[in-house]
């Protein structure tokens, strides 16, 4: 029996629940607006990418000639002397330490740092802070490895005494030191048992007042990952430290390389005639030098207007605090933890290095 009642298709609907109508060639009319709407979103973004290259191309022109007459100046050529110093400087050492990372990632077992480093993180920071003396790298090194045993489980005091320690008391710079202090073999044990003090320190003041909210644990691969290969989990791991924290050296080269420049040498002779003065003026001259600590000894050991103490301190300090690896530290664990260890690391380094240059020098 026929039916009145017209039997329409239904209406077809997006994900969403909203009614599509068709155009008269079949295009559904909301597709077309989606098209508009990404194509509207891809010139926008383009906009925004190609300003600032617009902006910089602009510059480069108006101001072209002038750039290339200041790139000419003598202060500028010694900043660009220094920034490549303490980059060519510190990239083979960190990529040693990368390296080392890289290896520690994928190739050896976490139950491994358990075994070895004591239960007790009190009685694992002095292991870890010793340990520190078997890796022959500069403070760039130690960072990428502190990351990774943090993220193979191992405590953070003991990873943090062992990044302080690492660059500090290792073969090579104990013995850069003897040689810049030839006949002076109390210098080489007073940086020794400075260092490895300030880094046991540091270690057990992080178990006793540091917080997990300043502490970002550093994100990366930590090996052995279900079905890839050691030499895949390798390659990784060993990318993503290097160009992580190779970025952040090269910012703090650059700051460490303007304060070399704009500050005259002059105003650091007038802080050499006291010993209280002189302390913390060399305690801060090695922050903002950022020398490698392989080749620290030889810049101490050029100071000799200031006192051995004093000497001591820029040894002791610029291993553990300075510009270039407290912008490492942002970048690996945070600037909330960098600001507040750095700042407490640099107190004790010095009051350590006073203690110390005291009782040996």
């Amino acid at each position: 029996m026929d039916s009145d009642v017209d039997i329409a298709p239904p209406h077809e609907s997006g994900g969403s629940g909203r009614t599509l109508s068709r155009g008269p060639d079949g295009v559904a009319g909301a597709d077309e607006s989606g098209g508009l709407r990404t194509a509207a979103r891809v010139a926008v973004q383009a906009l925004v990418a190609g300003a600032p290259v617009v902006l910089l191309g602009g510059v480069a022109l108006v101001l072209g000639p002038d750039i290339t007459t200041a790139l000419d100046d003598r202060a500028v050529a010694a900043w660009r002397t220094v920034f490549t110093a303490i980059v060519i400087q510190g990239v083979p050492f960190l990529l040693l330490g990368t390296v080392v990372s890289a290896t520690i990632s994928a190739f050896v077992p976490a139950w491994v740092f358990t075994r070895v480093l004591p239960r007790n993180p009190a009685l694992a920071v002095p292991v870890a802070g010793a340990a520190g003396a078997v890796l022959p790298g500069c403070e760039c090194a130690s960072v990428p490895v502190a990351g990774s045993l943090m993220r193979r489980g191992v405590a953070p005091a003991a990873a943090l005494a062992f990044l302080l320690s690492a660059p500090a008391i290792n073969p090579i710079v104990l013995v850069a030191t003897y040689v810049a202090f030839p006949g002076n073999p109390w210098m080489v044990a007073a940086r020794l048992i400075a260092s490895l003090l300030t880094s046991v320190a540091m270690g057990w003041l992080w178990i006793r007042a540091g917080r997990e909210e300043w502490l970002r644990l550093p994100k990366g691969p930590v090996g052995h990952a279900p079905g890839a290969s050691r030499a895949e989990e390798f390659r990784v791991s060993l990318q993503h430290d290097f160009l992580h924290a190779g970025g952040f050296l090269v910012v703090g080269a650059a700051a460490a390389a303007t304060f070399n420049v704009a500050v005259p040498h002059s105003v650091l002779r007038l802080f050499s005639d006291s010993l209280w003065l002189s302390l913390p003026m060399l305690g801060l001259l090695a922050v903002v030098l950022a020398v490698c600590s392989e080749a620290d000894a030889f810049v101490a050991a050029s100071l000799t207007g200031f006192s051995p103490t004093a000497r001591l301190a820029f040894m002791v300090v610029g291993p553990m605090v300075d510009l270039k690896l407290i912008a490492l530290q942002s970048g690996t664990f945070g600037r909330a933890f960098a600001v507040r260890f750095s700042s407490a690391t640099w107190l004790v380094a010095v009051a350590c290095s006073a203690l110390v240059g005291w009782w040996l020098l």
